[in-house]
């Protein structure tokens, strides 16, 4: 496996990660399985059980949709006690499909690069 540009393919801005329907409705699985078993187990849980559902999760969405800073908040918030029985995994899945689906394909016409106009001139 090529690992030049790994940073690109776990972001999905490479082209290498696109947006299927099948990657986004697993993502909302996950999220919702992990938000309603979270709920299930109270606001105290089972010693560290929020929290591997937690990592699992963040794996698990990470290598549905690609990176996404706004994983990194939710899993911080989901280390706290009572919050963890609000369904942010859910919430940050649809903020983070909607910001990718908002902005264009890469490869796409919105992606030009830099662009150099040049006027020919005669050297005397």
């Amino acid at each position: 496996m090529d690992w030049h540009n790994w940073l690109d393919r776990l972001s999905g801005s490479s082209g290498g990660l696109t947006l299927t329907r099948t990657r986004i409705r697993s993502a909302y699985a996950v999220a919702i399985a992990t938000d309603v078993l979270q709920f299930a187990l109270g606001p105290l849980g089972w010693a560290f059980a929020d929290e591997i559902l937690d990592v699992l999760a963040l794996i698990l969405t990470t290598r549905l949709l690609g990176f996404h800073p706004l994983l990194l908040p939710t899993f911080v918030v989901e280390l706290f006690p009572i919050v963890d029985v609000l369904p942010t995994w859910t919430g940050c899945v649809a903020l983070v499909v909607a910001m990718r689906k908002k902005s264009p394909p890469p490869g796409a016409g919105g992606d030009h690069g830099v662009t150099i106009d040049v006027k020919p001139t005669s050297v005397t």
